[in-house]
């Protein structure tokens, strides 16, 4: 039996529907009874049967209609074209059958990226274009201006330090999946009295061709203006400023990118309204893009919108309310925030919806769907949807041609998507995974991610995956959540070499949690049978039946949703890298490395402490090369900004140490003969002691936690 919900029927629900054992023609002259199981098993049969691969590939496409940049694509932030594109969907989601769609406004900052077209004198005397890409900022050239380039390297502290860069264009390289963000060099300039900085990705992003140009988030404030050049352009560009005199040239620069504060931008969702209107499963995707953004995310909308119309046309009829819901603004939408992306769904859930939250079953969420990112496709989940989604994914239909490895479930959700902030908010939330393929590297937010990566099979097989998924959904009484993954989860990350070392005990944490598990399972064998007799009561098509124990469970539904969002609320927290770690990780891990730092320094070992230590605590690895300036600028704007600016990462961060100056006086020293570093040593045992007082008090709340969620599974028992 499958944990949850009736995982012999549901077995053969799937089976009889894929053909395994398929029902035999009727005669015409004399119907058969139609019996009760074969009802269900049309179900599945009639949505896979409806499901239209060309449809959702056509849609897909249709979406690049509107363009903020002519030549490069992109439907940004309250831009014409994004509002333009939710209009379409919307407009789509009336045609294929979908009701009451509505149209969601919100407040956010926009982006305009019209233009950015870079001339210059290549080393052979031709002149050259360069089409660059953009971040989020303020820049208008106003027409063709000319502006003197130079080389600043990566465009750290010491690589601007002797470069006089005063009203001029820096050429800097970065590499922001292994080292930083745009953000810290585009600062870095700014100080300096930078006109902007044309950043090149040297690697970690759009290395699928050296023509790609990339675009991020830029995590900063407007006016340190930051574009984007491709390695072919750059490299043409290095050899002309190497030929020049003073390793220094004029360029003709016309551009225009245009952010404004405080404008809107619209949400959309239809319904496939169900037996009950007020329990809902939730579909969602975002409808603005970088470039073309075929796969990021107009497949995903093509997803949602192909899952929508194979139900509608396949007849079905929900016992619960399926909300397909399209998100603006997931790629950007606050300007000058660590947490600037994900900003359409935040507002949703938070702002718009708030009421969603405890009546909704689950949030499916929907990235990069046309492409085989890897051979065993992925579900990535909330801890507690973990069980129940390994177990539905036992019998999906496979697809030839992709996935030949099944499907695996992971745990828990990750911060790059829509489906974080849902979660947090309190919605059973997942997302069919991409963030460990290859294509992150290669295509992700890259003029490449187009059409030509298209895969059929793909797609095909995530429609019958996330249609047949609603289904399963709506034939649960009660939200199938398994808290013992948490739970375990949180027991395993405890060290308790790290709590001896900084005298505090973890015992009663332990307790608590073992016995939440205990209760955990209790209620999940509730849960099952609940599920089952509600899912059995559906086979036999026992309308009384189903009624009864759909209105007996509402209180058990309920009491679950609550518990998971204290779970949520209790138990999410984020590194300084946007990482999800229980509470008492932060001190744990700070612990761990500062002892380790001060017994390398006690020993002498400055570069040890330096190079494998103290960069590992919160933020301080940017310590080691940006000014002071920068470094803080970019740490205080998570510790004093206000909630709207913070959004999903508000009270997410546990704490922070500032180690900028014993880092910076401890390299220097590191040059030193017989060095005298007891000031550094004195500071980081003050730190030290902080940092253990830190793991008492998180350890003691979240043990609190615990308890209170132990609390709420005994009531649902």
């Amino acid at each position: 039996m499958n944990k949850f919900t009736g995982g012999i029927a549901l077995s053969l629900v799937i089976a009889m529907s894929l053909g395994a054992c398929a029902p035999k023609e009727e005669s015409t002259e004399e119907k058969k009874e139609v019996t009760p199981e074969k009802d269900l098993i049309s179900v599945n049969e009639d949505y896979l049967s409806a499901v239209d691969v060309d449809y959702a590939f056509g849609f897909t496409k249709s979406l690049e209609e509107f363009k903020t940049n002519e030549k490069l694509g992109y439907r940004t932030a309250g831009s014409e074209a994004e509002l333009k594109t939710g209009e379409k969907i919307a407009d789509e989601m009336k045609k294929i059958g979908l009701t009451e769609v509505t149209k969601d406004e919100f407040t956010l900052d926009t982006w305009e990226f019209e233009k950015a077209d870079l001339t210059f004198v290549d080393e052979n005397g031709k002149e050259h274009l360069a089409v660059l890409g953009a971040y989020q900022v303020n820049f208008d050239t106003n027409g063709v201006k000319d502006l003197e380039i130079v080389y600043g390297g990566k465009g750290t502290a010491d690589d601007l330090a002797n470069l006089d860069v005063e009203g001029k264009l820096v050429l800097v390289d970065i590499n922001q999946r292994e080292e930083w963000w745009i953000n810290y060099p585009a600062y870095q300039a700014h100080l300096k009295g930078a006109a902007a900085v044309i950043a090149v990705q040297e690697a970690g992003y759009a290395e699928a061709d050296e023509d790609a140009l990339n675009a991020q988030d830029v995590c900063g404030p407007d006016d340190a203006p930051a574009f984007s050049m491709s390695q072919t352009d750059a490299n043409q560009l290095k050899k002309a400023l190497e030929s020049s005199e003073n390793a220094t040239m004029t360029v003709k620069f016309d551009a225009k990118s245009t952010v404004k504060m405080d404008g809107k931008s619209y949400n959309y969702y239809g319904k496939i309204i169900g037996k009950d209107p007020e329990s809902y499963i939730i579909l969602s995707a975002h409808y603005d893009s970088y470039f073309t953004g075929f796969q990021d995310d107009h497949a995903a909308i093509g997803l949602m919108m192909g899952v929508a119309k194979g139900l509608v046309d396949s007849g079905y009829q929900p016992e619960k309310t399926i909300i397909f819901n399209a998100l603006a603004a997931e790629e950007w939408g606050v300007s000058n925030s660590r947490y600037d992306w994900s900003t359409g769904a935040y507002n949703q859930i938070f702002n718009i919806h708030p009421e969603w939250v405890g009546k909704a079953f689950a949030n499916m969420n929907f990235e990069l769907p046309a492409y085989e990112h890897t051979t065993q496709d992925e579900i990535r989940s909330v801890y507690e949807l973990n069980s129940y989604l390994t177990d539905f994914a036992k019998n999906v239909p496979t697809v030839d041609g992709v996935y030949k490895d099944g499907i695996s479930v992971v745990s828990p959700l990750r911060t790059w998507s829509d489906d974080f902030s849902f979660g947090i908010a309190g919605v059973p939330a997942l997302r069919n995974d991409f963030q460990d393929s290859d294509f992150m590297r290669t295509h992700y937010h890259s003029q490449f991610d187009n059409e030509d990566t298209y895969n059929a099979e793909a797609f095909k097989f995530h429609l019958n995956l996330y249609g047949l998924l609603s289904m399963h959904y709506d034939q649960t009484a009660v939200v199938p959540l398994d808290f013992t993954t948490r739970l375990t989860a949180m027991k395993k990350v405890i060290d308790t070499d790290t709590f001896g070392q900084a005298e505090v005990s973890s015992d009663q944490l332990v307790a608590e949690i073992d016995k939440a598990i205990a209760l955990a399972e209790e209620v999940n064998a509730k849960v099952a049978k609940v599920n089952d007799d509600y899912f059995t009561a559906l086979t036999e098509v026992d309308t009384e039946a189903t009624q009864k124990l759909y209105e007996e469970s509402r209180d058990l539904n309920s009491g679950l949703l609550a518990a998971f969002k204290h779970a949520e609320d209790q138990f999410v927290r984020l590194t300084w890298e946007d990482a999800q770690i229980f509470p008492h990780e932060h001190a744990q891990n700070n612990i761990t490395n500062l002892i380790l730092a001060i017994e390398a320094l006690e020993k002498g070992d400055i570069t040890t402490a330096v190079d494998e230590y103290l960069w590992a605590i919160d933020n301080n690895w940017y310590a080691y090369d940006f000014d002071k300036e920068v470094f803080n600028y970019f740490t205080n704007y998570v510790l004093e900004a206000p909630k709207e600016k913070l959004m999903w990462g508000e009270g997410r961060i546990v704490g922070h140490e500032n180690l900028f100056d014993p880092i910076n006086s401890l390299i220097e020293k590191s040059e030193q003969q017989d060095a005298d570093i007891s000031a550094e040593l004195a500071t980081l045992n003050e730190v030290l002691e902080r940092q253990k007082l830190l793991l008492k008090t998180t350890t003691d709340e979240e043990t609190k936690a615990v308890q209170e969620l132990g609390k709420q599974l005994e009531a649902l028992k």
